[in-house]
């Protein structure tokens, strides 16, 4: 099972190491303890934290757009994987977005995606749908 250090963990949770060790420290974030004797977070632990942690925060509705690319990539934490016969569904949490794909089982096992693997989804498409929110 992938482990990530306290600045692995904040850097995709987007919050400040500090910000880490003190919910590690007040018992909200569990962690376990490396070969190297440094605090760690397990990726399945981690995951589930970013899931609830996303849930609790809404995501700024209207966000500063500085910059922008033909391809975008989010880096985050697999949770979930839903495998059949020939395909498998596999999301991510990427800070407070959650993006899901769908491949197949044989890449998906090749890449040998489970809760609490890092992994970053790149974003390419032909088609976007834009929506107009009710003011």
């Amino acid at each position: 099972m992938a482990t990530f250090r306290i600045r692995q963990a904040a850097e995709l949770l987007g919050v400040s190491d500090d910000t880490v060790r003190r919910w590690a420290d007040s018992g909200r974030l569990a962690t376990t303890v490396d070969e190297g004797g440094r605090r760690a977070v397990e990726g399945a632990t981690l995951a589930r934290f970013a899931e609830a942690l996303a849930a609790e925060s809404p995501t700024n509705p209207n966000p500063r757009i500085v910059g922008q690319s033909a391809r975008n990539r989010f880096t985050g934490l697999v949770t979930k994987v839903t495998r059949d016969a020939v395909m498998a569904q596999v999301e991510i949490q990427a800070g407070p977005f959650r993006v899901v794909s769908l491949m197949s089982r044989e890449a998906a096992d090749e890449l040998e995606l489970a809760p609490g693997v890092l992994a970053v989804a790149a974003v390419k498409s032909t088609n976007v749908m834009v929506e107009i929110p009710d003011n």
